[in-house]
């Protein structure tokens, strides 16, 4: 097992669909690798500081403990083999780079809207939820 928080999730701490699919991440996180991180914090900041303010906001990065970073729909098979059952996914994703990042890019995009059909409860749950992570 690895050690506590050693991958890092950093998303769009003002996105609910964002903090709503990262909490179903948390919760099957049970081995507890993954730490959230706010966008436009210092220490995300920090972590991606070859990206341009637009690029880091396009979408969400995933940080290894070695400091290699994956974005967008290429940080999913990563992050999906980091958790319980996910490796089957993350190797079926791996295998299609380009329709992962266009189903990626779908949810991204539409954030907004897609936002709207999340209850309020569930987006305040799961707000609760990264942010316990986030505070350890």
């Amino acid at each position: 097992m690895s050690a506590s928080g050693d991958w890092t999730v950093i998303y769009d701490g003002d996105c609910g669909i964002c903090k709503t699919l990262l909490a179903l991440l948390l919760r099957v996180d049970r081995d507890r690798r993954l730490t959230p991180l706010a966008l436009g914090t210092p220490t995300a900041d920090a972590l991606l500081p070859d990206l341009t303010p637009e690029q880091r906001n396009r979408s969400w990065h995933l940080v290894d403990p070695a400091g290699h970073r994956a974005s967008a729909g290429a940080a999913a098979p990563p992050l999906l083999a980091l958790l319980p059952g996910g490796k089957l996914p993350a190797a079926v994703l791996s295998r299609f780079p380009p329709q992962t990042e266009r189903a990626y890019r779908a949810v991204a995009d539409n954030r907004s809207m897609i936002g709207r059909w999340i209850p309020s409860s569930v987006k305040r749950r799961a707000a609760q939820v990264v942010q316990r992570r986030t505070a350890g």
